[in-house]
């Protein structure tokens, strides 16, 4: 499917190499359709990459999506080039007066921090509460998952004595759901973090739905407002080579962090890793631009409330 993205966007020579049809600015100008709009915050240190990941998953749909990247204001960035975040980024403020068809917010380095010590927080919330009247749909990621539960309904993060960190098997705990159609009965999904939430935490809030969990890494994906959030405590959205860069990245450096587990093949981390969750990611991705997204937004995107 055409995606509409700047010209300019270095993610675009990455995915034309992978046969992903991505449509340029001044082409999508020339069809009489209206696009989808898809903001995302990135709040991950490696941008570009981050950037390449989500878009090849938007990629997988007959629909054109037009993308636009949203920025805190108040935090700058170290890992991006500030050339690339002024090209390519918009601030909140400016953003905050239209209204979009879906959402994506990322994990970010700080979940062992609480959340009111995050420097962006109150920025944060304020974002969080906007989507809820300019978003039709918001899929919130990792460390964002748990801010956004712990924002709207209280529930609180928990550390973990060690990393949750490789690729687990998900149960589908309400198969039926259109997020889950064509899913097998379970999926992988890599997970990378120092906290988690807790089923028990969950259940006293009868307004979630807890609709896939794995015995080993616990919580998976939570519902809520009938579709209009969904938080996600993993990665759909890893490349092949994500995790084993996260894991050299702190060998010798952390001394919480295992090898990525369910990942190397024969668990030698200088073989090439396994990909598990390719397929059910796309699918993840698909299912939701067609029925939370396309399917439940106005045509009018003013009219999204």
């Amino acid at each position: 499917m055409p995606l509409k993205l700047s010209d300019k966007l270095p993610a675009i020579d990455i995915l034309k190499q992978e046969n992903i049809f991505v449509m340029g600015e001044a082409r999508a100008q020339g069809q009489d359709i209206r696009p989808l709009r898809i903001v995302i915050l990135n709040l991950m240190p490696l941008k570009i990459t981050t950037e390449t990941d989500l878009i090849r998953l938007l990629s997988n749909t007959p629909l054109q999506i037009e993308i636009v990247f949203m920025r805190l204001k108040s935090h700058t960035p170290k890992h991006t080039p500030i050339e690339h975040m002024m090209m390519f980024y918009k601030d909140f403020a400016e953003l905050s007066q239209q209204k979009f068809d879906g959402m994506i917010v990322t994990g970010a380095p700080v979940e062992t921090m609480d959340y009111e010590a995050v420097g962006y927080w109150n920025e944060i919330v304020q974002i969080f509460d906007w989507a809820r009247t300019h978003v039709t749909s918001t899929l919130y990621l990792c460390w964002a998952a748990m801010a956004g539960l712990y924002h709207f309904y209280g529930i609180p993060k928990h550390a973990l004595a060690r990393k949750m960190f490789g690729v687990y098997a998900q149960k589908a705990l309400m198969p039926l759901l259109p997020i889950f159609r064509g899913f097998d009965d379970t999926f992988f999904m890599p997970q990378s973090r120092h906290t988690e939430l807790w089923r028990s935490d969950l259940l006293q809030h009868p307004e979630l739905q807890m609709i896939a969990e794995s015995s080993v890494s616990g919580v998976g994906m939570v519902m809520a407002r009938d579709g209009r959030e969904f938080f996600i405590t993993g990665h759909l959205e890893y490349s092949p080579t994500t995790l084993d860069a996260e894991y050299k990245r702190d060998l010798g450096v952390r001394n919480d962090v295992d090898m990525p587990q369910n990942y190397y093949t024969h668990d030698d981390c200088n073989a090439a890793p396994i990909v598990r969750w390719r397929a059910h990611a796309h699918l993840f991705y698909s299912n939701w631009i067609n029925y939370y997204v396309y399917q439940a937004t106005p045509y009018n995107v003013n009219d999204i409330k």
